[in-house]
């Protein structure tokens, strides 16, 4: 059955994937984004095949117009990035916190079927219990942390108190095709894998043995579309990654072996906000939602650097 589905966000990395997913599913997909750190260009194969509103989220009247009708909202838009927060928590909590308070208020007011918001496992912050389990105490490091965890605070209050079916999913460390290596905010592996590609020495804030779970960006979008229909999920988070850890001087020697040559790293101090390991207990994920990570790390990073060697220009 054909749904319409609003992408908050969805000329990002995550959101433009979702977007390509569900108009692949037949679905009618609108998305809106402001283009502050989305591109066009991530949804320029699909750009006929769907609405696109380019809008802020924190506009309480542009987004009511785009969830009208809508039946379900998957709400990835956000200020990403731990430093640019540290350096401007001001403008991350107005875009994070505001943004999501007002894609709420609207979701409620249309009456949509369900809400399913894009939160971060920086919410834990630096806790040493490993794996991260979703009934553990929330105690973020940074800014940015802040606001996802007041973001997903707010949707289950949505849940208790007005009754909207609400969803959230603590992202791990992202990745995969399409991600942005570009900014000096970009994620790890973009900028790891166009350094070895350019044949310049990759950054390593640090000494390379913090560790992370990181998730394929196949397994996210299952797990928001599972996410949408899974009887007993409103008003849960849960654990999106794959519930395995590498430390980043283990992905480099996994990227020497895909390129065949090893390029040596250089080291920076360690980045304030930064969590030291990071695992996820995905169990709840898969006994209520169904979900299981498809790929995983070492696949997803082989997928990953065939896409950036296509696409490097």
């Amino acid at each position: 059955m054909s749904n319409t589905y609003l992408v908050t966000g969805g000329a990002g990395f995550i959101g433009g994937h979702l977007a390509h997913r569900l108009v692949e599913l037949g679905h009618t997909v609108r998305v809106i984004d402001n283009l502050s750190t989305g591109r066009r260009e991530n949804l320029t194969d699909i750009m006929d095949r769907i609405t696109f509103i380019e809008g802020d989220i924190t506009d309480g009247e542009v987004m009511a117009r785009a969830v009208d009708g809508a039946d379900y909202v998957l709400h990835q838009a956000a200020l990403p990035s731990v430093p640019r927060s540290v350096a401007d928590p001001i403008t991350t909590d107005w875009n994070n916190t505001r943004g999501t308070l007002t894609v709420l208020v609207a979701a409620r007011d249309a009456k949509v079927k369900r809400v399913v918001q894009a939160c971060s496992s920086s919410a834990y912050g630096d806790t040493p219990t490993l794996p991260k389990v979703e009934t553990m105490q929330r105690a973020p490091l940074s800014p940015y942390a802040c606001s996802k965890a007041v973001g997903e605070l707010y949707g289950c209050a949505f849940h208790a108190t007005y009754g909207l079916e609400y969803v959230g999913l603590r992202y791990f460390n992202v990745f995969g095709p399409r991600q942005d290596p570009k900014s000096q905010y970009a994620a790890v592996i973009p900028k790891f894998i166009t350094a070895y590609l350019k044949g310049e020495p990759p950054t390593v804030f640090g000494d390379g043995t913090q560790s992370r779970d990181f998730a394929f960006i196949d397994n996210v979008i299952q797990a928001n579309l599972k996410a949408c229909t899974a009887a007993g999920a409103p008003g849960k988070i849960f654990n999106i990654a794959c519930g395995e850890r590498i430390d980043l001087l283990g992905v480099l020697n996994q990227l020497a072996e895909i390129f065949g040559k090893r390029v040596e790293p250089v080291f920076d101090p360690s980045r304030a906000g930064d969590v030291k390991h990071s695992l996820a207990d995905i169990g709840l994920a898969r006994k209520i939602l169904g979900y299981e990570p498809e790929v995983k790390f070492a696949e997803g990073l082989r997928r990953t650097v065939e896409w950036y060697r296509t696409n490097a220009a």
